[in-house]
């Protein structure tokens, strides 16, 4: 008996072919995200240099970009607000909520995936999951 019919005792079922599929796509979206979020950082980043080039020459207006307390979108609508005027922080600002939102939309995916395996276990504590990190951006707080 070979090591492949050892871990498959079913030596490659539907379900096998089904769990395959549900891991590529939970890969792709692992990997899309974080490569748009990229995209979508470096973006903006070129959009501030853009608009204000000041920041390349002069370590003084640079540095008010980066201090703390710096002129950055502190809320979803400030974001969109900048986005749609085309602000780059407001865009750097974008691509960090898609990094952010990217494992959580990879949890909703993985729901997905349990559910078409029928593993309803797995459902219920993915599920579970995915409620506890919704919460926790409801609810959490920044100090500010």
């Amino acid at each position: 008996m070979t090591i492949q019919e050892l871990s498959s005792p079913s030596g490659g079922t539907e379900q096998d072919a089904r769990v395959r599929r549900a891991e590529l796509i939970i890969s792709a979206v692992l990997r899309v995200g974080v490569g748009s979020s990229l995209l979508v950082v470096v973006a903006g980043s070129l959009l501030t240099f853009l608009h204000h080039p000041e920041y390349i020459s002069s370590a003084s207006d640079l540095s008010r970009l980066t201090q703390p307390g710096a002129a950055v979108p502190h809320t979803l609508r400030e974001v969109v607000r900048g986005i749609v005027n085309l602000q780059g922080q407001s865009v750097v600002a974008a691509g960090l909520l898609l990094l952010i939102l990217t494992p959580v939309l990879r949890v909703a995916v993985s729901i997905l995936a349990f559910r078409v395996q029928r593993d309803r276990t797995y459902v219920l504590i993915t599920s579970a999951v995915l409620v506890l990190l919704l919460l926790s951006f409801v609810l959490g707080r920044t100090e500010g």
